[in-house]
């Protein structure tokens, strides 16, 4: 759904294959929605993200990574890298000046590595039930040595999953996860980082926030715990929350630059 004054279009990603995106011009800094595994720009945090963000003049930028929603791809082929590659194309293509990023789920992920890649450019991060690592910790832990002998002989794993069909994981995004690991050392991040987690999570553990915030290097770091909340955090005193984070997030950084800008 596109917002009164959004343009959209599709993003060459130099291979043949198109990413879909929406944007809207505003103040700075650019917030980037992105989403999370199976998820797209047409999500509800999304949307209500962008309506948010049109109701205050607030420049956005969201897009699908590639095998996700209008964007170009075939989902089984997609890794955390490439899906990282996607936001870096996109936000490089499609954007100017400083982001705010917002990262749901293993989009939470794509934000660290994101924020990593374009220190000089991130502004803010916040997160949304923010799932790095999953690809081992959760995905590959959870399997049964049954489960992990079939993903390394077929190539794929079709596990079960409560949101509809099941979830196709391939040994590549496992393999290729085990090289984007951010949990594991320090994650070298100065930008005031929101995490927000319900503690009602059946797929990412709430103590995930505590591990992200412990890593992060950076000292402005806060967590939200929601103790009714589920993983998606999309009932309407969810939304609020996270509108209400977001807005609290951009008057900060802005009282922030103009006390810069008046020393």
């Amino acid at each position: 759904m596109e917002q009164a004054g959004d343009t959209a279009g599709r993003l060459d990603r130099s291979d043949g294959k198109q990413l879909a995106w929406i944007r809207a011009a505003g103040q700075a800094p650019t917030v980037v929605f992105l989403p999370g595994y199976r998820s797209d720009m047409a999500g509800e945090k999304a949307t209500m993200l962008a309506a948010f963000c049109a109701a205050h003049g607030q420049a956005m930028l969201r897009f699908d990574y590639s095998g996700h929603g209008a964007s170009d791809g075939i989902f089984e082929d997609g890794t955390i890298g490439a899906w990282a590659a996607d936001a870096l194309t996109a936000i490089d293509a499609m954007t100017e000046g400083p982001l705010l990023l917002v990262g749901s789920s293993m989009g939470g992920w794509i934000a660290l590595l994101t924020a990593l890649a374009r220190p000089a450019r991130i502004a803010g991060l916040i997160g949304i039930a923010a799932a790095p690592d999953f690809t081992e910790t959760l995905m590959w832990a959870a399997m049964t040595p049954a489960e992990r002998t079939t993903l390394l002989r077929d190539g794929v794993l079709h596990a079960p999953s409560q949101y509809g069909e099941p979830y196709v994981i391939t040994r590549a995004l496992i393999e290729d996860g085990r090289n984007r690991l951010v949990l594991n050392g320090p994650i070298a991040i100065a930008c005031p980082v929101r995490l927000l987690h319900g503690q009602r999570d059946p797929d990412v553990p709430w103590e995930t926030a505590l591990r992200i915030a412990e890593q992060i290097t950076g000292e402005d770091v806060r967590i939200t715990l929601v103790k009714d909340g589920d993983h998606r955090l999309s009932r309407p005193q969810d939304l609020d929350l996270l509108c209400n984070t977001l807005g609290d997030t951009l008057a900060a950084l802005r009282n922030a630059c103009s006390g810069q800008d008046s020393a």
